[in-house]
C-alpha cells in the first residue's frame, strides 16, 4: 500500500455513497474497524493453526477467507445477497460462538468484539467494494505492508479524535513511546493499562519488550506481558486489533470497567509490575462506583478514581507513569488532597514532567502532566521538569504533532538530574515531601511562564476556551467542595 491517505479517502468515499453510514466520522471508523479486525484475525489464525492444539471456533462459512475475498471468478457474494449474509449470518453467528470456561483468550476474542459493533452499510454492492478495497490494498502476511498499516491505524485513531472523542481513546504515540522508554519494562514483568482505550500504551510497551526477545521462551513471555481493560465498545475493538496487529498472540485485553470492583478486594495476583496510562478525565462516576473506594478517596472525577485504583493495583516495587490534567496538581478538595497525601506518604513520587499545553491539540487545550512513581516506600523528594515547546513551534497541531525527538531534553536530563533556572524561572527543581506537605499537597510547581496569547484558528480557539472554562469550573468545584467539607466538619465537631 503506497498511499495511506489515498486508502482512507477511497474507503470514506465508498461509505459516503451508502445511506446507512452517517458522515460524522465515528460510524465510518467503526465500519472500517470491524472489517480490519476480522481480516487481521483471519491472518493470525493462519499462524496459530500451525500449533497442534489451536482450534478455531469460527465456522468455515463465517471465516473471512471464505466470504469476504473476491477471487475474480464471479463467485463472490455481493449486493442484497452479501448484505443479508453479513446481517443475518455473519454477525449473528459470531455473536453466538460457543465459549466455555476452557476456551482460550484467542478463541474468545471474536465473540466479545462482535457483540458491540454494527454493520451500518445498507448497500451490498458498496459493501463489496469496501471489502475488495481492503483485500486488494492490505496484505497482513507482508511485513512491509503491516508496518505501513501502523500508519493507517494512527490515521484512524486520529479521526476518532476529530470526531470529538479524543480524551477517551487516543494518546499521541510520541507520548506513549516516551513513557515506555522511561519506565523501561523488562521481559517477565506485567504491564497494564486500566483504561486502555485503543491500546497505545500497551503497544508501546510491547514494542519496548520485543527488543529483549531472543528465544522461544522469551516470545512466550512477551505474549503474556501486557494487560488492558476498556469499557467502551469501539475503542475496545480498535485496541484488540492494535494488539493483534503488533504480534500479541495472547491479547489479554478485556471489555470491562476497571472501577466496578471494590479496591479492598484486590489480591496480589490482581497487581502489576508496571502501570502506564492516561485515565479519562473530565468524566464523572456514579455513587455506586465511588463506593468501591475508601470514603476519603471517593470522587465524582474519573481521573481521581483511576489514580486511587492504580495505587491499589501496583505491586510492591512496581512502577507507574500516569498522565493527569493540571486540575489534579492544584486541586485541593478533600479527595484530591487525600489522594496526593497518600501518594506522597506511601509511594515514591520521584518525577513530574509538565507537558506543553498543546500536546493533545487541537482536540483539547487542557494542560497535562506525567506523574512517575513507584511502590518502593515513601517520597523523599520529587523532581519537577518543565518540557518547553521545541524551537520553531508555537504550538502543536494536527499537521505539526509532537514527536519522540521533542522529549530529548528531558531524556538527556533524566539520569543526570540538576536544577535548571532560566530567567529566574525554574525549569527543573526538586522539592522535599515536607515542602510539598507544607504547601497543602499542591503539585502545581515549576509551571510555565506567562506566555503571549497565540493566534489560533477560530475552531481551535473555541476548543481552547471551552477547555479552559472547564478547568476553571473544576477549580471552583474543588474550592466549594473544600469549603463544604470544612463547614460539615465544624458542625460535626
Amino acid at each position: 500500500m503506497a498511499n495511506i491517505g489515498g486508502f482512507i479517502k477511497v474507503f470514506q468515499d465508498i461509505l459516503r455513497n451508502d445511506a446507512g453510514v452517517s458522515s460524522g466520522g465515528t460510524q465510518q471508523v467503526e465500519q472500517l474497524a470491524w472489517m480490519l479486525f476480522l481480516k487481521i484475525y483471519d491472518t493470525r489464525e493462519d499462524e496459530w493453526e500451525l500449533e497442534d492444539d489451536y482450534v478455531s471456533l469460527i465456522p468455515d462459512n463465517l471465516r473471512w477467507r471464505n466470504w469476504a475475498i473476491d477471487d475474480g471468478e464471479g463467485n463472490a457474494l455481493t449486493g442484497a445477497e452479501l448484505l443479508d449474509f453479513v446481517n443475518d449470518q455473519l454477525f449473528t453467528g459470531l455473536r453466538s460462538l460457543p465459549i466455555t470456561p476452557e476456551s482460550t483468550i484467542q478463541q474468545r476474542i471474536v465473540r466479545i468484539v462482535m457483540t458491540d459493533v454494527n454493520n451500518f452499510m445498507k448497500d451490498g454492492t458498496l459493501l463489496r467494494k469496501a471489502l475488495n478495497l481492503i483485500n486488494d490494498q492490505l496484505d497482513f502476511n507482508d511485513n512491509k505492508t503491516t508496518h505501513q498499516f501502523n500508519d493507517i491505524y494512527e490515521t484512524i485513531l486520529k479521526q476518532l479524535q476529530a470526531a470529538g472523542n479524543s480524551g477517551e481513546y487516543y494518546t499521541p504515540r510520541a507520548l506513549t513511546d516516551f513513557i515506555a522508554q522511561m519506565i523501561d519494562a523488562q521481559l517477565g514483568e506485567r504491564v497494564a493499562d486500566l483504561a486502555a482505550g485503543t491500546g497505545g500504551f500497551l503497544v508501546s510497551g510491547l514494542n519496548h519488550l520485543e527488543k529483549q526477545v531472543n528465544t522461544a521462551n522469551d516470545r512466550e513471555a512477551l505474549d503474556h506481558s501486557v494487560y488492558g481493560i476498556e469499557k467502551m465498545g469501539l475503542p475496545y475493538l480498535l485496541g484488540i486489533t492494535n494488539l493483534l496487529l503488533h504480534g500479541d498472540n495472547n491479547p489479554e485485553f478485556y471489555h470491562d470497567n476497571s472501577l466496578t470492583k471494590n479496591v479492598r478486594e484486590f489480591e496480589e495476583k490482581d497487581k502489576f509490575d508496571v502501570i502506564t496510562m492516561n485515565p479519562p478525565f473530565g468524566g464523572s462516576e456514579l455513587k455506586t462506583v465511588q463506593l468501591n473506594f475508601p470514603a476519603e478517596l471517593r470522587s465524582s472525577e474519573t481521573a481521581d478514581l483511576f489514580m486511587a485504583l492504580i495505587q491499589y493495583r501496583l505491586k510492591k516495587n512496581g512502577r507507574a507513569a500516569v498522565i493527569l490534567p493540571d486540575g489534579f496538581l492544584f486541586g485541593d478538595s478533600g479527595s484530591k488532597n487525600a489522594l496526593k497525601k497518600r501518594l506522597i506518604e506511601n509511594f515514591n513520587l520521584h518525577t513530574i514532567v509538565r507537558l506543553p499545553k498543546s500536546v493533545f491539540a487541537p482536540y483539547t487545550a487542557i494542560n497535562t502532566n506525567i506523574l512517575f512513581f513507584d511502590n518502593t516506600g515513601k517520597t523523599e523528594q520529587t523532581w519537577f521538569y518543565r518540557l518547553d515547546m521545541p524551537d520553531g513551534y508555537k504550538n502543536f497541531s494536527k499537521t505539526k504533532p509532537m514527536k519522540l525527538e521533542h522529549f530529548q531534553p528531558v531524556i538527556d536530563w533524566w539520569n543526570n538530574r540538576q536544577e535548571i533556572i532560566i530567567d529566574d524561572n525554574p525549569k527543573a527543581k526538586a522539592y522535599t515531601s515536607e515542602e510539598i506537605a507544607a504547601g497543602n499537597y499542591s503539585l502545581d510547581l515549576v509551571g510555565f511562564p506567562q506566555e503571549v496569547e497565540e493566534v489560533l484558528d477560530p475552531m481551535e480557539l473555541i476548543t481552547k476556551y471551552e477547555a479552559e472554562r472547564k478547568a476553571l469550573n473544576e477549580q471552583i468545584d474543588d474550592k466549594l467542595a473544600n469549603i463544604q467539607r470544612i463547614i460539615r466538619e465544624a458542625h460535626q465537631g
